[in-house]
């Protein structure tokens, strides 16, 4: 008899390792993150309420503004992960460079947008009286750590691009200890109040982007990289970055368009969104870590003019998105009667959730490879591509969001429109994948 060829198993077995690897410490790296405003909730809140409000605006204002220039971690990745595949380790953290110089000087025109404008900002947001100059205090202190934030997302850009997703776990961890401890020191210890607080995120931040910057100019040296500012890269690293912002921005208008309309609805409707909404936010960390996996592996495989080994990577990482989905599908449909009396005791909330989570859970198949097929084109550097599907996608769930309040349905036809606009970008990116369009190969696409 015959044996079958090992080959294809022991592919896929290589594949998972990868995958493994890469997925498990960006996903412990990217639930660190969070950790971060909830130990500043934490300390603050026993300031008062309006402390405590003051930090809620901030924060958002914060996250909002940083999150917008999350691409310079998505298209360092995808740049890095090419030249390393291409054998050139030298080029490889040249081009990580730029990102990061780019990352400086995003951030340095960013604090001169948020510090003179920092009340006109916080009043926008709705701030009430009492909580609003607490929250100026706040956000013109953590200003000074934003180019410290985009150059942690550039810097990890870079070691993703280089296989290594284990650095920013460590770094992530450590900076969320330190972050506590000095919270912790400088508002009580000092009695600094909630400046204290943001000093101490202030500090905690540079002192995580210290150590980034440490490891890539170790990197550099031992390659013998230049460390120098250059316009051409750095003006090709904005370039690169652009229809990525296009998404970005896409995306978080359709978030915020899912928040407003469920603000329409009620009361009890916003309370109960705004806890699925953190729960898909959290369920949607384990997607994007395999997506993380994608973007390197896939610009790796590009690079080296493997072709073939690209799609074998995407095939199995797509398996991998939809087995994730359909277990964290399942979790949410079986724990939905115990999740949520951890968030709300209000009878209405739960009504108005319980079904909305049936609409969650039944989705996660679907998010898991949208989130997979979105990282392999990152990887592959097809932004243009992502940038014009999710525009598509935007113009498609606005209309039919907008209409929820006008023909009824409540939180549950909310989350049904979201799981519309799930399967529209699924849709597109399917195609992409299929028309192997996505598949350049070489150093640079």
């Amino acid at each position: 008899m015959t044996q079958a060829p090992a080959r294809p198993t022991a592919g896929r077995r290589q594949h998972d390792r990868e995958i493994v690897a890469l997925a498990v410490p960006a996903f412990g790296a990217l639930v660190a993150e969070p950790l971060f405003v909830m130990a500043d909730s934490a300390i603050v809140g026993h300031l008062g309420t309006a402390q405590l409000a003051g930090l809620g605006v901030a924060s958002a204002l914060l996250t909002t503004a940083v999150s917008v220039f999350v691409f310079l971690a998505y298209a360092t990745t995808a740049a890095v992960s090419r030249r390393v595949g291409a054998g050139d380790l030298q080029a490889a953290i040249r081009q990580g460079m730029d990102g990061i110089w780019l990352a400086l000087l995003l951030g340095a025109a960013v604090i001169t947008v948020v510090l003179p404008t920092a009340p006109v900002l916080v009043d926008l947001f709705g701030s009430s009286h009492t909580a609003a100059p607490y929250a100026t205090t706040y956000l013109r202190i953590s200003a000074l750590g934003i180019p410290a934030m985009l150059v942690v997302l550039a810097a990890t850009g870079v070691l993703r691009g280089l296989q290594d997703t284990r650095t920013p776990l460590y770094v992530a961890v450590a900076g969320f200890i330190a972050n506590a401890a000095l919270n912790a020191g400088l508002v009580y210890g000092a009695g600094l109040g909630i400046a204290g607080s943001a000093w101490g995120t202030v500090i905690a931040q540079w002192g995580m982007a210290a150590v980034y910057l440490t490891v890539v100019i170790r990197g550099a040296r031992r390659h013998s990289a230049s460390l120098r500012p250059d316009a051409a890269g750095i003006r090709a690293s904005a370039q690169a970055g652009v229809p990525l912002l296009v998404r970005t921005l896409s995306l978080r208008a359709i978030l915020m368009i899912a928040t407003a309309v469920a603000a329409r609805l009620g009361d009890a409707d916003i309370a109960a969104h705004q806890i699925i909404l953190s729960l898909w936010s959290l369920l949607a960390f384990a997607l994007d870590a395999i997506a993380i996996a994608g973007q390197a592996i896939i610009g790796r495989y590009l690079g080296a003019d493997d072709p073939q080994g690209a799609r074998e990577a995407c095939r199995r990482m797509v398996q991998w998105g939809m087995a994730v989905g359909v277990v964290l599908g399942f979790l949410v449909l079986t724990s939905r009667p115990l999740f949520l009396p951890l968030f709300t005791s209000d009878a209405v909330v739960k009504d108005a959730a319980l079904p909305a989570l049936l609409m969650v859970a039944l989705s996660q198949p679907i998010c898991g490879v949208v989130f997979v097929l979105d990282g392999v084109l990152m990887g592959a550097g097809d932004g243009p591509y992502l940038a014009g599907a999710m525009l598509v996608t935007l113009l498609v769930f606005t209309p039919v969001a907008l209409l929820v309040p006008i023909l009824g349905g409540g939180l549950t036809a909310l989350w049904a429109a979201m799981t519309l606009m799930m399967t529209v970008r699924l849709l597109t990116l399917w195609l992409r994948s299929r028309s192997g369009r996505w598949v350049v190969t070489g150093a640079t696409r």
